[in-house]
């Protein structure tokens, strides 16, 4: 089974359209996947709530919960075709992080490509970066830029910010009416038509190679 962590301690940075949409990915795929939500809000697993049942099923995952499998995982689910994402809150720090880090192998940071989403990230990448599960690569983390034309001196900025960590952005998603369109019904992007998402679908494929790496 293949997990991952949306974090980012910085609220608005886009985690949940990233977790939400990456289990559209995943079950769009033919995975059994499944979408967590460690928020208090449970805003992601309220939108679990109105997808319409025609579309490609997106499991509700808890977890660490008793009468599930192996750090959470559902038991009857087979690794080879399970795909997990876990959605967290703003702030996630402390033994909060461990215990959410300790369910994944991978961490996916969005970030946007502002001098305040900038500030708030540095101490939490230099966090990941000092624990010894990144270090000797046992979890894997990327960056993914939000809301952001790649073309733009504030993506050139951010660019140079991840430099400092040897993280570059594996890709930047646009600003676009369309994740939220989706969302708003229950949707993710995959779930659209191909000829509407084109140009999302490119912005997309750096991130689908290293998830699927």
């Amino acid at each position: 089974m293949k997990s991952f962590l949306i974090a980012n301690p910085k609220g608005g940075s886009g985690k949940s359209t990233l977790a939400t949409n990456l289990a559209g990915y995943f079950a769009h795929r033919g995975y059994c996947a499944m979408l967590g939500d460690i928020d208090n809000q449970h805003s992601t697993r309220d939108w679990l709530t109105i997808r319409p049942p025609t579309l490609p099923p997106i499991l509700d995952w808890h977890p660490g919960k008793a009468s599930m499998g192996k750090k959470g995982y559902p038991a009857p689910a087979s690794e080879s075709t399970t795909r997990a994402v876990l959605d967290t809150p703003a702030g996630l720090h402390g033994r909060a992080l461990e215990n959410a880090l300790s369910q994944v192998g991978h961490v996916i940071v969005p970030i946007q490509p502002s001098l305040f989403d900038i500030l708030a990230t540095r101490q939490f990448l230099e966090t990941l970066l000092s624990m010894e599960r990144v270090r000797k690569g046992r979890l894997r983390v990327a960056i993914v830029g939000m809301r952001v034309d790649a073309r733009t001196r504030a993506a050139g900025e951010l660019t140079r910010f991840l430099s400092v960590y040897g993280l570059p952005p594996l890709t930047y998603l646009r600003d676009t009416q369309l994740y939220i369109q989706a969302a708003a019904n229950g949707m993710t992007l995959f779930d659209l038509p191909p000829a509407r998402i084109a140009k999302d679908l490119e912005q997309w494929q750096p991130l689908v190679s290293w998830v699927e790496g």
